[in-house]
């Protein structure tokens, strides 16, 4: 189901110091994702979806969007993804993540997005002209493999389809990489894949790569998700509820190995364990002697 909605607010405050991505304020334009990957947090009981399947647009987003732009007296960075893919499929049709783009551009604040859509290309000279401040893209790639990217984000562009996007993007000069979380114990934990994702997302021109080496399993979205692995990978929800019980984080086997095969690869392929954010800029008084 696809319905529209009113907001009432749009921008929501970030708690600072984000140490990850340098966010001021968060941004999600719809409620629920097309994607449905099959780890997804935002199934959480705590963010209050009862059907993650269901979009929801909110209609009334760039008007609220434009007034609280106006009202802001910090720039910051705007961030959006967290909750929902803000190029999922509807925005092809909805262009509410390209309209909002326009009034950030206007509004010359700075943007970073994180997505796992090519359609991001679309908005190139937005993201351009938004540059002038700062733009970073953050493309999130868990495995190199289409295959298995198609099993846990069904709807979601291929890990291909990302690396070809980062690539235009970087040769563009958008400041652009990649979002190496979550990784999936027994599935995705293992050093030819990380050292794969870091080798292939420097081919395309990625700056950075930001990892976690785990999951999150909480309420809802942990009974999806072991019922996910019960339909395609057998025996692996056994071995999830042995190995984890009912711990909120699911650390990747072999955790401090992974993190420095992580490290060594990047230093290897010389991209950045953090990323470049934005600072505000000061005006400096001048003194007359």
């Amino acid at each position: 189901m696809i319905k529209e909605i009113q907001a009432k607010v749009l921008l929501s405050q970030v708690k600072q110091p984000d140490r990850w991505f340098g966010l001021k304020y968060n941004m999600n334009l719809y409620r629920g994702c097309q994607h449905q990957c099959i780890y997804c947090d935002s199934r959480s009981l705590c963010y209050g979806i009862d059907n993650f399947a269901d979009i929801l647009i909110k209609a009334n987003a760039i008007d609220l969007l434009r007034k609280e732009l106006a009202g802001k007296r910090v720039k910051g960075t705007i961030g959006t993804g967290s909750m929902n893919d803000p190029y999922m499929p509807v925005e092809k049709r909805v262009n509410l993540t390209g309209r909002a783009l326009t009034a950030i551009a206007q509004f010359r604040f700075p943007v970073h997005i994180i997505t796992k859509s090519d359609l991001v290309l679309r908005d190139l000279e937005l993201l351009r002209e938004i540059s002038q401040v700062y733009t970073a893209v953050s493309f999130t790639i868990t495995t190199t493999s289409d295959a298995l990217a198609k099993k846990l984000e069904p709807a979601a562009p291929s890990p291909s389809a990302r690396l070809k996007a980062i690539e235009t993007l970087a040769a563009n000069g958008i400041y652009t990489g990649v979002t190496m979380m979550p990784i999936l114990p027994f599935i995705e934990d293992n050093e030819e894949n990380i050292r794969q994702i870091v080798r292939r997302a420097a081919d395309a021109g990625a700056s950075y790569i930001l990892a976690s080496f785990g999951v999150t399993l909480r309420d809802r979205q942990r009974a999806y998700y072991y019922d996910k692995l019960d339909k395609m990978f057998p025996e692996m929800k056994r071995r999830y509820i042995r190995q984890f019980g009912n711990a909120y984080f699911a650390p990747a086997q072999k955790y401090e190995r992974l993190k420095e095969a992580f490290k060594e690869a990047c230093a290897v392929y010389g991209i950045a364990r953090r990323m470049r954010v934005y600072e505000r800029k000061t005006a400096v008084q001048m003194s007359l002697f």
